[in-house]
């Protein structure tokens, strides 16, 4: 028996990424699909890829249109899935895609978002290590909040590849929480599909920029949050993303001082042993590092690791795709935990190549 679907923000980017996914699941039939502006247009004139869903609608987003689902998937701006969902019934499950439900601290909340704060939902990252026990094969993760839970925040695509780059030596006490730099190459899909003249093809092509820099960036507090949901004490992590000319795609490299008595031997083991049974997170062979080519389209994060023994440091390079793993997958991931469907169902680890 399928369960009935509505997918509000659907002319968006990450709306379109989910009814991708969403078309191909065996459990969900999606019935509703929503938008603010483009609301009465057909799906298809404003996703012209999604061929099987091209009997849809926009209808306009509000609760009375998504109320009677079984599964709300949202992929808003900030501020808006709040105002919505206070007025869904508890019985809904709801998928936030948006930052409204993400933060559990108020004051983070209004310093980089501001506006009404709605209150932190079950966070949507199941690989998230919850905990700080040395034996890295012990620890619990975020799943085992994801079962039943009936509201879930997915996480934002930049949090995710540094949340789970870092979080395994951070739990493992092999890397030292207080001195943390990442910097990430992104992808333009990350900015949403809004016309922007910063994000015009002839501005982007053959060129690289950073962009709010200096602790600025909304993901700051969330990514504080989750490492030291993993255990982290004194978490500080200093976060550049910079534009490049990819459609989709995050390479983070994330660095951390390596902590005392800590060797190449252990920081392996610490990632090796957190990441090997999950699905969808996997740690390459030495030597070896991720290109974001090769996650497009999957719903993996894929992980390189050295010891920069000169240095002192630990460092990270993780790739995905921030529509799949960063938004929409995830999505999808932890409904089907939610729900208690194999976490796996209408998701792939294999990318698109070329």
């Amino acid at each position: 028996m399928s369960l009935s679907v509505a997918v509000a923000g659907a002319s968006g980017y990450a709306g379109g990424e989910l009814l991708r996914l969403l078309s191909a699941h065996p459990q969900f039939d999606v019935t509703t699909v929503t938008a603010f502006q483009n609301a009465g247009q057909p799906l298809i004139s404003l996703q012209p890829n999604l061929r099987s869903l091209a009997h849809l609608e926009l209808k306009p987003t509000d609760a009375a249109t998504l109320a009677g689902h079984d599964v709300v998937f949202l992929a808003l701006p900030h501020g808006k899935s709040g105002e919505v969902t206070k007025h869904l019934p508890d019985s809904t499950l709801i998928v936030d895609c948006g930052a409204d439900h993400r933060l559990t601290d108020e004051s983070d909340w209004k310093q980089f978002y501001g506006g009404e704060y709605f209150g932190a939902w079950d966070y949507g990252m199941p690989e998230l290590l919850l905990g700080g026990s040395s034996d890295a094969g012990a620890a619990a993760t975020q799943r085992v909040n994801l079962k039943g839970s009936k509201r879930i925040a997915v996480p934002g695509c930049n949090v995710t590849a540094i949340t789970l780059g870092l979080a395994p030596g951070i739990r493992a006490g092999v890397i030292e929480a207080s001195d943390l730099v990442a910097v990430l190459a992104v992808g333009t899909s990350g900015a949403g599909k809004s016309l922007r003249a910063d994000l015009l093809a002839s501005e982007v092509l053959g060129s690289a920029s950073a962009y709010q820099v200096g602790g600025t960036h909304r993901h700051n507090p969330e990514i504080r949050q989750n490492l030291a949901v993993a255990g982290g004490v004194g978490v500080s992590v200093s976060f550049t993303p910079v534009l490049v000319p990819l459609s989709r795609g995050i390479l983070a490299t994330s660095t951390a001082r390596l902590a005392k008595g800590a060797t190449a031997a252990s920081v392996r083991n610490a990632w090796e042993s957190a990441y090997a049974d999950e699905p969808f997170v996997h740690v390459l062979p030495e030597g070896q590092f991720p290109r974001t080519a090769d996650t497009v389209g999957a719903n993996t994060v894929l992980i390189g690791l050295a010891v920069d023994e000169a240095a002192g440091r630990v460092v990270v390079v993780s790739a995905l795709d921030n529509l799949v793993k960063g938004t929409a997958g995830a999505a999808i991931q932890s409904a089907n935990i939610a729900l208690g469907f194999a976490e796996t169902t209408g998701l792939t680890v294999d990318g698109v190549a070329p």
